[in-house]
Protein backbone atom coordinates (compact mmCIF):
# COMPACT_ATOMS: atom_id res chain seq x y z
CA UNK A 1 0.00 0.00 0.00
CA UNK A 2 2.98 2.70 1.05
CA UNK A 3 4.96 1.24 -2.04
CA UNK A 4 1.90 2.10 -4.19
CA UNK A 5 1.53 5.29 -2.61
CA UNK A 6 5.15 6.68 -3.61
CA UNK A 7 5.38 5.24 -6.96
CA UNK A 8 2.29 7.38 -7.79
CA UNK A 9 2.83 10.14 -6.77
CA UNK A 10 6.76 9.12 -8.27
CA UNK A 11 4.97 9.40 -11.13
CA UNK A 12 2.67 12.34 -10.88
CA UNK A 13 5.37 14.58 -8.77
CA UNK A 14 8.61 12.62 -10.19
CA UNK A 15 11.34 15.71 -9.71
CA UNK A 16 9.95 16.47 -6.04
CA UNK A 17 9.61 12.22 -4.98
CA UNK A 18 12.65 11.47 -6.37
CA UNK A 19 14.91 14.57 -4.96
CA UNK A 20 13.57 14.09 -1.66
CA UNK A 21 14.04 10.19 -0.90
CA UNK A 22 17.69 10.93 -2.67
CA UNK A 23 18.61 13.59 -0.41
CA UNK A 24 17.19 11.67 2.46
CA UNK A 25 19.10 8.48 1.55
CA UNK A 26 22.39 10.60 0.94
CA UNK A 27 22.05 12.07 4.67
CA UNK A 28 21.29 8.94 6.26
CA UNK A 29 24.59 8.15 4.92
CA UNK A 30 26.03 10.19 7.06
CA UNK A 31 24.11 9.29 10.01
CA UNK A 32 25.00 5.39 9.47
CA UNK A 33 28.84 6.64 9.15
CA UNK A 34 28.29 8.54 12.58
CA UNK A 35 26.63 5.54 14.25
CA UNK A 36 28.91 2.83 12.80
CA UNK A 37 31.78 5.18 13.95
CA UNK A 38 30.69 4.37 17.45
CA UNK A 39 29.55 7.90 18.25
CA UNK A 40 28.46 8.50 20.85
CA UNK A 41 26.23 11.27 20.06
CA UNK A 42 25.15 12.54 16.50
CA UNK A 43 27.19 15.48 14.94
CA UNK A 44 23.69 16.89 13.29
CA UNK A 45 25.25 19.95 12.15
CA UNK A 46 27.52 18.17 9.61
CA UNK A 47 24.29 15.72 8.77
CA UNK A 48 22.80 18.99 7.89
CA UNK A 49 25.64 19.86 6.03
CA UNK A 50 25.46 16.26 3.98
CA UNK A 51 21.92 17.21 3.16
CA UNK A 52 22.03 20.49 1.81
CA UNK A 53 24.95 19.03 -0.46
CA UNK A 54 22.38 16.39 -1.49
CA UNK A 55 19.19 18.05 -1.77
CA UNK A 56 21.06 21.16 -3.22
CA UNK A 57 22.77 19.45 -5.99
CA UNK A 58 23.13 15.52 -5.83
CA UNK A 59 19.94 14.68 -5.92
CA UNK A 60 18.59 17.50 -8.22
CA UNK A 61 21.88 16.57 -10.64
CA UNK A 62 20.95 12.89 -10.55
CA UNK A 63 17.77 13.71 -11.59
CA UNK A 64 18.29 15.40 -14.19
CA UNK A 65 21.70 13.92 -15.67
CA UNK A 66 19.58 10.45 -15.64
CA UNK A 67 16.69 11.65 -17.93
CA UNK A 68 19.77 13.61 -19.81
CA UNK A 69 21.25 10.59 -20.75
CA UNK A 70 18.54 8.49 -21.40
CA UNK A 71 17.70 11.37 -23.80
CA UNK A 72 20.91 10.92 -25.41
CA UNK A 73 20.95 7.37 -25.56
CA UNK A 74 17.58 6.17 -25.49
CA UNK A 75 16.68 2.19 -24.63
CA UNK A 76 19.25 -0.03 -22.51
CA UNK A 77 20.57 -1.75 -25.99
CA UNK A 78 24.11 -2.82 -25.07
CA UNK A 79 25.59 0.29 -26.70
CA UNK A 80 23.09 2.90 -25.27
CA UNK A 81 23.87 1.35 -21.74
CA UNK A 82 27.65 1.48 -22.20
CA UNK A 83 27.58 4.91 -23.87
CA UNK A 84 25.40 6.32 -20.87
CA UNK A 85 28.07 4.39 -18.22
CA UNK A 86 30.88 6.13 -20.17
CA UNK A 87 29.80 9.55 -19.83
CA UNK A 88 28.32 8.99 -16.34
CA UNK A 89 31.58 7.96 -15.18
CA UNK A 90 33.98 10.30 -16.99
CA UNK A 91 31.44 13.31 -16.60
CA UNK A 92 28.97 12.75 -13.58
CA UNK A 93 30.91 11.22 -11.36
CA UNK A 94 33.90 13.55 -11.46
CA UNK A 95 31.44 16.48 -11.51
CA UNK A 96 29.70 14.94 -8.24
CA UNK A 97 32.74 13.77 -6.06
CA UNK A 98 34.07 17.18 -6.66
CA UNK A 99 30.74 18.92 -5.60
CA UNK A 100 30.77 16.97 -2.71
CA UNK A 101 34.42 17.67 -1.39
CA UNK A 102 34.31 21.45 -2.21
CA UNK A 103 30.32 21.95 -0.69
CA UNK A 104 30.96 20.02 2.08
CA UNK A 105 34.34 22.13 2.93
CA UNK A 106 32.26 25.72 1.59
CA UNK A 107 29.56 24.53 4.56
CA UNK A 108 31.80 23.59 7.20
CA UNK A 109 33.45 27.18 6.90
CA UNK A 110 36.88 25.85 6.04
CA UNK A 111 39.51 28.61 4.59
CA UNK A 112 40.52 26.48 1.73
CA UNK A 113 37.63 24.89 0.43
CA UNK A 114 39.70 22.86 -2.60
CA UNK A 115 41.97 21.17 -0.01
CA UNK A 116 40.32 18.24 0.83
CA UNK A 117 39.16 17.90 -2.89
CA UNK A 118 43.08 17.90 -3.60
CA UNK A 119 43.66 15.47 -1.16
CA UNK A 120 40.65 13.09 -1.79
CA UNK A 121 39.24 13.27 -5.14
CA UNK A 122 42.03 11.50 -7.34
CA UNK A 123 41.72 8.21 -4.85
CA UNK A 124 37.74 8.46 -4.16
CA UNK A 125 37.44 8.69 -8.19
CA UNK A 126 39.34 5.45 -8.53
CA UNK A 127 37.27 3.59 -5.44
CA UNK A 128 33.65 4.73 -7.50
CA UNK A 129 34.95 3.00 -10.23
CA UNK A 130 35.07 -0.37 -8.14
CA UNK A 131 31.38 0.33 -7.37
CA UNK A 132 29.40 2.78 -9.33
CA UNK A 133 30.04 1.41 -12.60
CA UNK A 134 28.08 -1.68 -11.82
CA UNK A 135 25.21 -0.21 -10.02
CA UNK A 136 24.52 2.30 -13.08
CA UNK A 137 24.88 -0.76 -15.21
CA UNK A 138 22.04 -2.38 -13.42
CA UNK A 139 20.02 1.27 -13.23
CA UNK A 140 20.37 1.63 -17.31
CA UNK A 141 19.70 -1.78 -18.05
CA UNK A 142 17.03 -2.62 -15.27
CA UNK A 143 15.69 0.07 -14.00
CA UNK A 144 12.69 2.41 -15.83
CA UNK A 145 13.70 6.02 -16.01
CA UNK A 146 11.03 7.19 -13.52
CA UNK A 147 12.73 4.74 -10.76
CA UNK A 148 16.42 5.37 -11.56
CA UNK A 149 17.05 8.59 -9.17
CA UNK A 150 15.79 6.48 -6.51
CA UNK A 151 17.47 3.59 -7.51
CA UNK A 152 21.14 5.85 -7.33
CA UNK A 153 19.86 6.92 -4.22
CA UNK A 154 19.31 3.75 -2.42
CA UNK A 155 23.61 2.99 -4.36
CA UNK A 156 24.00 6.51 -2.76
CA UNK A 157 23.15 5.32 1.01
CA UNK A 158 26.20 3.12 0.28
CA UNK A 159 28.52 5.57 -1.50
CA UNK A 160 27.58 8.44 1.09
CA UNK A 161 28.55 6.28 4.45
CA UNK A 162 32.18 5.81 2.54
CA UNK A 163 32.48 9.21 1.28
CA UNK A 164 31.23 11.01 4.89
CA UNK A 165 34.07 7.97 6.57
CA UNK A 166 36.75 9.48 3.58
CA UNK A 167 35.76 13.20 4.79
CA UNK A 168 36.20 12.40 8.52
CA UNK A 169 39.15 9.86 8.51
CA UNK A 170 39.82 8.19 5.56
CA UNK A 171 41.70 9.15 1.96
CA UNK A 172 39.04 8.09 -0.54
CA UNK A 173 40.77 4.76 -0.79
CA UNK A 174 39.16 1.20 -0.50
CA UNK A 175 42.04 0.14 1.82
CA UNK A 176 41.15 3.20 4.53
CA UNK A 177 37.60 1.77 3.82
CA UNK A 178 38.32 -1.74 4.33
CA UNK A 179 40.12 -0.95 7.36
CA UNK A 180 37.49 0.78 9.16
CA UNK A 181 35.09 -1.28 8.32
CA UNK A 182 37.77 -4.11 9.88
CA UNK A 183 38.27 -2.28 12.90
CA UNK A 184 34.34 -2.05 13.41
CA UNK A 185 34.03 -5.96 13.02
CA UNK A 186 36.88 -6.56 15.50
CA UNK A 187 35.21 -3.75 18.04
CA UNK A 188 31.97 -5.81 17.75
CA UNK A 189 33.73 -9.04 18.46
CA UNK A 190 35.31 -7.71 21.50
CA UNK A 191 31.96 -6.28 22.83
CA UNK A 192 30.22 -9.77 22.18
CA UNK A 193 32.69 -11.37 24.46
CA UNK A 194 32.08 -9.17 27.14
CA UNK A 195 28.36 -8.88 27.02
CA UNK A 196 28.79 -12.66 27.07
CA UNK A 197 31.08 -13.12 30.29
Amino acid sequence: MLLQALLKHMKRFPWVTNVTVYGCLFAGGDLAQQRLSGSETLDWSRTRNVAVVAFSFHGNFSFLWLRFLERRFPGNSASAVLRKLLLDQTVGAPLATSVFYTGMSFLEGKDDILDDWRKKFVNTYKTGLMYWPFMQFLNFSLVPLYLRTIFTGCCAFVWATFLCFSLQNGDGTMTAALDWIHQLNGEAKVQGTTKSK
